[in-house]
Parts: C-alpha cells; structure tokens; sequence
C-alpha cells in the first residue's frame, strides 16, 4: 500500500493506493477530511472488432451509509442514479474524456464511489481528482493527469474548495479542472457577477491544479504501471487524396447550404457516392479489404472538418454565411397556450425552445432526500429533447444524462432571479421541448424559459439570456464564434455557454478540446459573449419586456396570512382533522409551515377568503376591553362561561353579570343563552374574565 499526500488550498488531500480493488486495471482511494471516494478504472485487454470510436463510460454513485443513513423507499437499497450523481457523472466524464489517445478504442469503465460524506462539499471535486489518479497509476493510456478544485467568492475573496457551510452564501461558485499546461473544464453558477471576477477565480483554481497535477506525476513515478501500447488510427495516404481529388469541390458547395437538413442530405449523399467508388476490392481479390469503407468515411469527415475550419479561419464565413460574431435571427410569442399558466417559444435561426411554466402550491414543491440532508425545492426546470427535434427517428426514454445536464444549466441560470418565497409564495416548475434543434438548446431554454415565467406573472427580478460560443485555433489564428451551430460544435476546439442580465453572469459552462486557449482568448470571448447576451436580451423584450401583473385564468391565486406558531396545532387539530375539515368546506389548499405563514390557494377568491376567515377565527385571541357576542356554554355556581369566538372562552363572575346583587346564575342566565359581555382582564395564563354589568346602564 502506497499512501501520497499534499495541500490544496487549506486542505489536506491523502490518496491512498495498492490496497483496495486490485483487479481493477487502476484504483485510489481519495481523501479530503471526513469526504472519502474510490475511483477505480477498468479497460479490456482487446478492442471489440469494428469499433470506430473510444466506448468510454464514467460513472459516480453515493453509498447512503457514507452520511450514516439508511434508504427510504420499500426495498432499502440504493435504486436508480440521482440527479446529482447523474451531474457528477458528466461532471468526472467531460475532462477526462478529451485526454485518451487516438487510437485507443478498448471499452473502458471508470467508477468513482463515495465511502463517506463530510462536511467538505467535495465528493465531485474528489470524483475528479481521483479518477484521474486510477488512470495514472493503471497500464490505460492516459495524457493526464487531470486536477480539479471548486472556486467560490464571498466578501471579496475568493475561496478554494468552499465548504458546505459557506456555499449558500457565495457569489459565485465554479467547478474548475484541467491540466498542468491549460484548464479544460468549467461548470458553476454565480449571482450576476463580472467577467473580471470569473476570469480571476478560473486563475486562481488553474494555480492550485498545476499542483494537484505535479503531484499526481510524481505518484505515477512511484506506483505506476507501465503503460500499454497504442497504435494510432492511421488512414493510407492514398486513399486520403483519392478522397480529396474526387469530392473537394462537391463538399465545399454543400458546406455552405444554410438549412441544417439539406446541407446534411447532401453531405451524406457525397460521403456515400465516394464510399462506392473507392471502396473497391484490390487486384485478385473478391471483396474490398476489411474496414476500408470505415476509412474512406473518416477520410471523408476529416475532410469536411478541415475544409469547414479552414473557410472560417481563413476567409471569416461560417457554414451558414454568418460572420464570426453575427447571431442568428430571432423572434418569440408568448401566452399561445390557453390552459397553460405561461407559454413561450424562443426561435433563433433552426433552433426552436418551447417552453411552458406552471404556478403550484407548497405541495408540489420537490422533496430532495440527499445525504446532506432532506430539503425542498420549489423551483424546477425540466429538459426534452424529442428525437423529431433533429430529423431523427428514436424509442421514447426517460431523461438522459444530456437532458438532465441541459436543464440543470438551464436552472442554475434562471435561480438567482426567482423571487423569495416570501415574495412570491409559489412552486414553480418549467418544462422546455426542445421542437428544432441546431446548436445551443440549452441556450434557447433559458430564453424560453424566462419569456414562460414572465408570462406566467413571476416577478423575476431581471430578464437572463444565454449564448452558446465557439473557438477555431489554428496555428497563430483564432476565431472566437458567436452562437455556434451544431456542425461547429463538433469541428470547433470550444464550446462555451454563459449566461446572464445586463448586470452580469449567473451561470456558466466550458469543455475545451484544444490546448492553447489562454487568459486573452478567453477574455476575448467572454467579452463576445457578453455582446451577444444583451443583443438576445433585447430581442426577447421585444416579446415581452416585463412580467405580466396579473397571473393566468388557471393559474392558482395564493391568499397570505401569518398565524402565532402556538397556533398551529389549533388549525392543523387533533390528526389534521380541523384543516382537513376546512378544505372539505371551501375547496381551497392550505400549506401552513412553521413559522406559522400560511398559504391559502385557489382559483376562487370567495373560496379562498371563507377559508381565511375560519382560520382567522380559529386563532384569534380575546382582546382587552373589546366587547363581544358571546354564547353561554356552561354554567357554575361562581358564574358563567361564555365562549366570545370559537375555542376561546372567559368567565363571567356572578357578580359582573348584573349591578343588582345575582343570588343564583340561573336566575338571569341559561345555558345556550347569547350575551354581549366585555373582556376586563386577560391574566398571565391566557385566561379571560368578562363583565356584562359594565355594558348595561345602572338599575337595568
């Protein structure tokens, strides 16, 4: 057993290795604090035959025991991925993924398990982080090693590897990994914050991984296998320029066809009309060599790729004809949705974002069991993306990760701008169906989105846009593209999103392909990007600058009253038998929560102010001097008990019933009888006494 040790940040990080799942190809066990996680990697001696692409799969689970708890749910066991571990997933997947060499196309599984879950908020950081080390110390061929930190700023300082405690309050929260020599992935999202500010917190995370990635070295020095060889995928010269020489002119004219489809059919049509000329069998053969047909089709798309790459860095058109820093054109429509409680559709060139919010109560509100502890979200943004989106035909599934991660971005964008519950005493659910679909989605959600909210009458506290950007880097040329397509996507060296107000960033998303992308490219591009952000955003005030003031027919109306605390029980009664009551009566849903707020919701204001009313009546407490009509319910020798408002009764004395002296209560009172009495005294206890003497004039 091999145990490693170094600093990060304020924190101690132990990787531990040689001692846990040895017949994995590579394992470690990685450690900050109380937080523990093991990342093992496993890659088949031989590649599948026919394989023409890298089968990578990364996967991260959280074990319940690691926080001490048991599952819920029937069977007691871990069941399907949970959102979070679906994000971590991706998250480990995007910047380890770019780093295995061409030519290596044996299926290979990495899984990062967490053992034990501190207060460190790092199991993610730490999937990373320890993946990375596996890969190092296994025979895999890996051109890491990868390191990875989380940044936050709060008070003016950025802080690294922020903990739980700390993170509710941050400004600003990213996730950063990369390389000793450049950063290659940046997920967060932050409370409208500068450029400037983002730039300083991915140098300062970049800092602190060059040393996480010099310490991984000197393990793999240490306790590293030696790795295995690789061939590189390497295509016949020959047949390279046959492909050239027969199609160049063709592929150029249908790069720069403007319609995604047709550009695509045509393309398709030439790959094939080359694959049946060239793929031949030689001379005395019967069949054309194996996988020679493969080879022509990567011949063909390398091709494509270098001509597509080549027009825009040297001549600065785009397959479509835009400029680099041209966007294309957009338009909305709101409210088309009668039943809907706030529709939108946000159109910018073949990308098309329906988008459709729905107001609830505090019953539809999520329960999140997590290991940090149970909560509740009352926002939610839910991502589609239909297979007709893209031409396509597919079986019907639930979410995959892409649509899991498109929405999360698309929420963490939107969140900061959703007013307080207080506020605005609303769950609120977004669903976006992705209708067309050419580059940047995710994008046109977060402008659907917010056009959807603003329709539905959420008071959000400003507009947020979202642009998808690019890079080519060729050489010493670079070409910063705004909102890319699909096709530039898939050939670019970047794909950038961020999102944003006219104020500043809220949410933002890097994979970087390519090394060389530094500080100035980056700032070049955020300030384009920031361009584009306020260009979009005046489009969409266009469709509708402001939220609407009233909210949808359908929409429920929420009624707000606060009650004592002590109260509660009296509303909610003996095994909720009085709330149930209430709601029976008028219809309406009620949401009381601990501090005694209570929601009344419904779609009919009389409904909802009977209901109010009863409560009110429930809890409303005897106020000093304060005449009431009062029904007598018991009576005593000493006087009477009359009850002036439901659950609250006072005592009138025999000698405040009347200013003549009273020999026997029953002789002016019976029980049943209705009075108005005075509250005279309210003691320490709560209890009440009451005068009907001082209301009545002297001899009466």
């Amino acid at each position: 057993m091999n145990i490693f040790e170094t600093e990060i940040g304020n924190s101690k990080l132990i990787v531990e290795t040689g001692e846990f799942a040895k017949q994995s190809d590579g394992a470690a066990l990685v450690r900050i604090g109380d937080t523990v996680v093991l990342a093992t990697v496993v890659a088949e001696k031989r590649a599948k035959e026919g394989l023409d692409f890298f089968p990578l799969t990364i996967d991260y689970q959280e074990r319940a025991y690691s926080a001490g708890k048991i599952p819920g749910g029937f069977f007691k066991r871990e069941g399907r991925p949970s959102e979070k571990e679906v994000l971590t997933s991706r998250l480990i997947d995007r910047p380890i993924r770019p780093l295995f060499p061409d030519g290596f196309i044996s299926e290979t599984q990495g899984i990062a398990t967490l053992l034990s879950f501190g207060e460190e908020n790092i199991s993610d950081v730490l999937g990373i982080v320890g993946m990375s080390c596996a890969l190092m110390l296994s025979d895999i061929p890996f051109s890491g090693p990868v390191g990875a930190v989380k940044v936050g700023y709060l008070d003016g300082r950025i802080i690294v590897n922020p903990t739980l405690a700390e993170v509710e309050a941050l400004e600003l929260i990213l996730t950063v990994a990369g390389t000793e020599d450049f950063i290659v992935m940046v997920e967060g999202g932050a409370s409208q914050v500068s450029e400037a500010l983002l730039l300083e917190a991915i140098e300062t995370a970049h800092a602190e991984i060059k040393k996480l990635c010099r310490f991984q070295k000197e393990m793999r020095d240490k306790a590293g296998k030696p790795k295995r060889e690789v061939t590189p995928l390497a295509i016949d010269e020959d047949l390279k320029k046959a492909v050239w020489e027969m199609c160049e002119q063709k592929v150029r004219e249908c790069i720069v066809i403007p319609d995604k489809l047709k550009r695509q059919t045509a393309l398709d049509q030439v790959r094939a009309e080359v694959v049946e000329k060239l793929n031949q069998p030689e001379a005395g053969a019967d069949q054309p060599p194996a996988g020679k047909s493969k080879d022509i089709a990567k011949a063909f798309l390398d091709m494509e790729k270098t001509i597509v790459r080549g027009m825009i860095v040297n001549t600065g058109v785009r397959a479509d004809g835009r400029r680099p820093d041209e966007i294309r054109p957009i338009y909305g429509k709101v409210g088309f949705l009668p039943r809907a409680h706030g529709s939108a559709l946000f159109v910018r060139g073949e990308t098309q974002a329906l988008c459709v919010a729905t107001l609830g109560t505090g019953e539809d509100e999520q329960k999140i069991d997590a290991l940090e502890g149970e909560s509740y979200k009352r926002f939610m943004l839910h991502y589609n993306f239909p297979p007709f989106s893209v031409g396509e035909v597919k079986f019907l599934r639930g979410p995959g990760r892409r649509e899991i991660g498109h929405g999360a971005l698309a929420e963490r964008a939107i969140k900061p701008m959703i007013p307080a519950k207080e506020e605005f005493p609303y769950t609120i659910r977004v669903v976006s169906d992705i209708l067309e679909s050419n580059g940047s989605s995710s994008m046109a959600t977060v402008c659907a989105s917010v056009l959807a909210l603003m329709d539905a009458g959420v008071p959000i506290k400003e507009p947020v846009a979202g642009i998808a950007m690019g890079l080519v880097l060729e050489d010493d040329k670079v070409v910063i593209l705004s909102d890319i397509l699909g096709l530039e996507d898939h050939l670019g060296d970047m794909d950038f999103k961020v999102t944003g107000t006219d104020k500043g960033i809220t949410a933002f998303q890097m994979d970087v392909k390519k090394a060389g992308i530094n500080r100035a490219i980056l700032e070049h591009a955020l300030e384009r990007a920031r361009l584009g952000r306020l260009h979009i955003l005046g489009k969409m005030k266009e469709t509708l600058e402001t939220p609407r003031t009233n909210l949808a027919p359908y929409a429920p109306r929420i009624y707000v009253m606060h009650i004592r605390p002590e109260k509660i029980r009296e509303v909610i009664g003996t095994g909720g038998k009085v709330i149930r009551g209430i709601v029976e009566e008028t219809g309406v849903k009620i949401d009381i929560d601990d501090t005694g707020l209570v929601n009344i919701a419904s779609s009919d204001e009389e409904s909802a102010m009977k209901a109010k009313a009863i409560i009110e009546g429930i809890v409303a407490e005897a106020e000093l001097g304060k005449v009431y009509k009062g029904k007598v319910v018991r009576i005593a020798d000493f006087g009477a008990f009359v009850e002036i408002m439901p659950g609250v009764d006072g005592l009138l004395h025999i000698s405040q019933i009347s200013h003549k002296r009273v020999a026997k209560v029953t002789d002016v009172l019976q029980e049943g009888d209705e009075i108005d009495v005075k509250v005279i005294e309210i003691d320490k206890q709560g209890r009440v006494r009451l005068s009907r003497k001082e209301l009545l004039e002297p001899g009466e």
